[in-house]
C-alpha cells in the first residue's frame, strides 16, 4: 500500500526529477521504470538507468539522516550515471560475472555456504561489486561537483550509506568464509 510519502513522490514527479538530473550533468542515457524493488539500477548492455519509484521512496524513508528527498534521488541518479561512465569496465567484466551467476544457479545455498572454494567466487563476486560501486560513487563525485547539485557532507551521507550495504554483505560472508576455511584446516 502506498502512504503519503510516495503519492507526493509520484512516478510522474521521479521520472521527471531523474529525467532533469540526466540532462544537467550532460548524459543522454535512457530512463526506464521498473518494479525491480531496488531503487535504481543501471543496465550496462542497453545503458540505461532504472528505477522502481515505490523503493527509491522506502529506501529514502531508510536513511536515519535528514536528508532532502531531491538530494537523495540526484545523489542516486549521479551513482548509476557513475556505473554509465565506467560502463567499458562493466562490460568487460560480463564473462566472470555470467560464470558466477551459472555457479550459483547450479549449487544450492547450503553448498555455496559450507564449500570454501564456492564462498571463495562469492567474496570475488562482492569484491567485483564494492570496486565497481566504489568507482561508479568517484566518478558520481565528479559530476556533481561539475554540476553542484548536492553539498558536499549530503553527498558523502548517500555515498557512505550506499557503499555500506555492499560492504557488510562482504564482511558478512568472509567471517562465514573464515569459520569454513578454519574448520576446512582442523578436518586435515
Amino acid at each position: 500500500m502506498r502512504n503519503n510519502m510516495q503519492d507526493y513522490y509520484n512516478d510522474n514527479y521521479l521520472y521527471n526529477l531523474i529525467a532533469s538530473t540526466i540532462l544537467a550533468v550532460g548524459m543522454t542515457n535512457e530512463l526506464k521504470q521498473d518494479e525491480s524493488g531496488i531503487n535504481m539500477t543501471y543496465n550496462f548492455i542497453s545503458n540505461c538507468v532504472g528505477f522502481d519509484a515505490e523503493r527509491l521512496v522506502e529506501a529514502w524513508q531508510e536513511i536515519e539522516a535528514a536528508i532532502p528527498f531531491e538530494q537523495y534521488v540526484r545523489a542516486l541518479t549521479m551513482h548509476e550515471l557513475g556505473h554509465a561512465i565506467d560502463r567499458e569496465a562493466l562490460q568487460k567484466s560480463l564473462d566472470r560475472t555470467l560464470e558466477i551467476m551459472e555457479i550459483k544457479k547450479n549449487h544450492s545455498d547450503v553448498e555455496l555456504y559450507t564449500n570454501e572454494h564456492l564462498l571463495g567466487i562469492i567474496l570475488e563476486e562482492h569484491e567485483m561489486n564494492i570496486v565497481f560501486e566504489e568507482t561508479a560513487w568517484q566518478n558520481a563525485k565528479q559530476l556533481n561537483e561539475a554540476v553542484q547539485m548536492i553539498d558536499e557532507v549530503t553527498f558523502e551521507l548517500i555515498k557512505n550509506q550506499s557503499l555500506a550495504t555492499y560492504k557488510n554483505l562482504y564482511k558478512e560472508d568472509l567471517s562465514i568464509y573464515s569459520l569454513v576455511k578454519e574448520k576446512s584446516l582442523q578436518s586435515v
